[in-house]
């Protein structure tokens, strides 16, 4: 059983390029044998991850994300089982939200500030498939 799921989560300290790195590195080894799929959106103190799978394999992950140090109040947006793959060919896409154009953000959000915590579920969703039809995501590998 395929399923999908969306959190967000405060970086427990400043985001750098090199923290993203590694964090985009780790789940693109470690990903492809799980058979998961998805996308990391960072701006410079959140983390908003899509990841699909199969349920066990996308819940074993989940629970990593939790006691991971680098991540605090981990928040789970959406969860739901799928027919199919959004995101099949991408171990790990990315984007940074720091550079996303504020009237995007303001499609979903009151403010144009990215703040995954002030975005429901679904708004949430609606911007990481924007994001994904934007061509604003990168790394696909």
């Amino acid at each position: 059983m395929l399923v999908q799921l969306l959190y967000a989560s405060r970086a427990a300290a400043d985001t750098t390029p090199a923290t993203v790195s590694v964090i985009l590195q780790q789940a693109r080894l470690r990903n492809p044998p799980e058979g998961i799929t998805g996308v990391l959106c960072h701006g410079d103190r959140y983390f908003l991850q899509l990841l699909e799978g199969g349920r066990e394999q996308v819940n074993r992950l989940f629970s990593r994300i939790q006691r991971d140090s680098r991540h605090t109040d981990v928040v789970l947006l959406h969860y739901a089982e799928i027919t199919e793959r959004r995101y099949a060919a991408w171990t790990m896409g990315q984007t940074n939200l720091d550079r996303l154009n504020p009237a995007t953000l303001l499609r979903y959000s009151a403010l144009p500030v990215f703040d995954p915590f002030q975005l429901p579920g679904s708004s949430s969703m609606a911007l990481v498939d924007e994001l994904i039809a934007s061509a604003s995501v990168l790394g696909r590998a």
